[in-house]
């Protein structure tokens, strides 16, 4: 997709241009029936299951942990997980994805983003989720004087939030096309979308902190996109839970962390460095270097598995 931004899109230190996202880290109330959802749903294959956690994807690397904890519920105003993004290879298969949720009668709302076509749904905890491709034949998007506009291919304008013609998308699905089927091997992790506390820290943390580059501020939407490698975002930002929202409460379902991964040891280490000089605390797990942004969002850095 080409974006074009009228705001500084890159800094003296940039983040390697081929970093992306690993998996998404849950927090749940009840690990057998988040699993039913997402094996059924979104046709997620389990990968394993060790006592109260659970890693699921496509059959790789996981995409999805998700970690039971008692008395766990969802709270509203805080910041943490608004959706994560499965990202298809192709529109067929974005297809099925939405198909198998039709036949379920499973809401979701699905959207013409023009640059990619998606739909939008809830896990029954609440988890906000993503599901897309793209499609950046049909058009692009620009960044000018702090606004969105969307442009499709023939130069015609759109909102870039328009209803997504289903028919025409199902085209791409045979008659007998099977709907139970996992997932495919090249399905990853997009994107996610966070609610933060406050613009500015959330879009200085991930910029001028870590290295991602601003591929779009716009105040208007209280939203804000940060990528690696010129891509249109790997991670989205907004203040739609209110300014100043406080981190949400540790009995409270939802992200535990996401995972940002590097292509070798020393991109990974560029940006420890950089942490390690702001102060910012951090510690290592199993999984890589946490640390939390200025709305306590786990951020996990590692080398890609």
């Amino acid at each position: 997709m080409n974006a074009q931004t009228d705001s500084p899109a890159q800094q003296e230190f940039s983040i390697h241009p081929a970093t992306a996202l690993g998996h998404v880290s849950l927090r749940v109330a009840s690990l057998e029936n988040q699993i039913v959802f997402y094996q059924q749903a979104l046709a997620f294959k389990l990968h394993w299951r060790e006592g109260n956690k659970a890693g699921l994807g496509a059959g790789g690397a996981d995409l999805l942990i998700l970690t039971e904890e008692p008395n766990l519920k969802k709270y509203r105003g805080v910041t943490g997980l608004y959706h994560f993004a499965a990202l298809f290879p192709n529109r067929r298969e974005l297809a099925i994805a939405m198909a198998r949720l039709y036949a379920l009668k499973y809401r979701n709302h699905p959207t013409d983003h023009i640059m990619t076509k998606t739909t939008y749904l809830d896990d029954p905890e609440g988890n906000g989720i993503e599901l897309y491709c793209e499609s950046p034949e049909d058009g692009s998007w620009t960044l000018k004087d702090g606004k969105f506009e969307t442009r499709r291919t023939d130069g015609s304008w759109s909102d870039g939030r328009e209803p997504l013609d289903v028919k025409a998308l199902f085209k791409h699905i045979k008659e007998d096309e099977r709907l139970d089927l996992p997932i495919p091997p090249e399905t990853r992790v997009g994107h996610i979308h966070l609610h933060t506390q406050n613009l500015q820290e959330a879009v200085d943390f991930y910029h001028n902190l870590l290295g991602f580059d601003v591929m779009g501020f716009v105040p208007e939407f209280q939203m804000a996109f940060v990528s690696a490698g010129g891509y249109h975002h790997h991670i989205g930002l907004n203040t739609w839970q209110g300014a100043g929202a406080p981190p949400p409460p540790s009995d409270a379902v939802g992200l535990r962390y996401f995972t940002v991964d590097f292509p070798d040891q020393k991109s990974l280490d560029e940006v420890i460095a950089r942490v390690d000089a702001s102060g910012l605390p951090s510690n290592k797990t199993e999984n890589g270097l946490l640390v939390h942004d200025p709305s306590q969002n786990g951020v996990v850095l590692r080398i890609k598995s």
